[in-house]
């Protein structure tokens, strides 16, 4: 989609609005950020159904100042969340409908799948939610293909979803990948102190047993891992570094993260290879290298797996 020097991003608010999911739209796409080299940035504004005071469920009021009138402009739509046993009313699936036939993109946090899901843009296409409403928005909009466990999922370039409350900082983040590159997103999440990208999925979320003292381990090897994606790894090494079994430390690092140490790993690599393509001259096979692939062979398979595209046509594509 091609993008303007101004990218406007309408969020859409109603009473009882979450305000976590609000807020981390705000902070990603409403802060102007000078310090950036980039051509152009977002301009946001959040609109209502009915314009002015909007109740939130922190027992505040959010003054709103603008209708769906502005969801007209706008070049990406968010809907944060919406009220699971709540009607969407037309006047919203309308607009929503209106705007995606124009061309802008639109994006759902949390609950707010089942404002989406209403427009029928997602039937047939697979969506996320918090997992806690997932057999809900699958049971009430039964062509959507629901994955409970992702954090968020990309369809088509233009619908995009995402599971509840912290999963929204990893979809905004997404947009200013898809938007500016991995170096801009990298910025503009140290400057938020979250990670650019989480591996693993809602399954390490959702209702387990609590977490023992053992698995300041498994953070000890990660953080290790981190220091230094390209070295050479084998599972029954890091379970010693972490004084666990092979078997042990395997299923508590699926606790923690997920995904398994390697699969953890592999996605890892792949996120660190992303500047390496986007803003240096190394040959793709030296990327490989860089950042832990012991054949550039394996870096391609991995990576078209994870990014759904080659290398080079990566590099092409974000270019810098």
């Amino acid at each position: 989609m091609a993008l303007p020097r101004v990218h406007r991003v309408v969020a859409l608010a109603y009473p009882g609005v979450a305000l976590f999911e609000l807020s981390a739209v705000v902070e990603v796409f409403g802060l102007s950020r000078p310090e950036l080299d980039v051509p152009w940035w977002y301009a946001m504004d959040v609109c209502a159904i009915t314009p002015g005071p909007q109740k939130t469920n922190g027992g505040m009021a959010l003054h709103v100042k603008h209708g769906l009138k502005a969801i007209k402009s706008a070049d990406t739509v968010i809907l944060p969340c919406w009220p699971v046993d709540d009607d969407v009313p037309v006047v919203v699936t309308s607009a929503l409908q209106a705007a995606y036939a124009r061309g802008a993109r639109l994006v759902s946090i949390c609950s707010g799948a089942f404002a989406l899901a209403a427009t029928g843009l997602l039937d047939g296409r697979r969506a996320a939610t918090h997992w806690q409403y997932a057999d809900k928005l699958a049971r009430r909009y039964p062509l959507v293909d629901v994955d409970p466990e992702v954090l968020y999922v990309d369809d088509d370039d233009r619908l995009l979803t995402a599971a509840g409350s912290a999963a929204a900082i990893d979809l905004c983040l997404h947009l200013v990948r898809k938007d500016h590159g991995a170096v801009i997103a990298n910025q503009v999440a140290r400057r938020l102190v979250v990670q650019p990208h989480r591996d693993g999925g809602q399954a390490q979320y959702m209702d387990q047993p609590v977490a023992s003292d053992d698995d300041a381990r498994i953070h000890q090897v990660i953080g290790a891992l981190d220091a230094d994606l390209a070295q050479a790894v084998a599972v029954p090494d890091l379970a010693a570094r972490a004084h666990l079994s092979t078997r042990q430390f395997s299923r508590r690092f699926q606790r923690v993260t997920g995904e398994s140490p390697i699969e953890w790993l592999i996605g890892r690599r792949i996120a660190a290879s992303l500047p390496l393509l986007e803003s240096g001259d190394d040959p793709i096979d030296r990327v490989s290298g860089l950042v832990g692939f012991a054949t550039v062979t394996t870096f391609r398979h991995h990576f078209r797996a994870r990014m759904h595209t080659s290398p080079t046509a990566y590099r092409r594509a974000f270019r810098r």
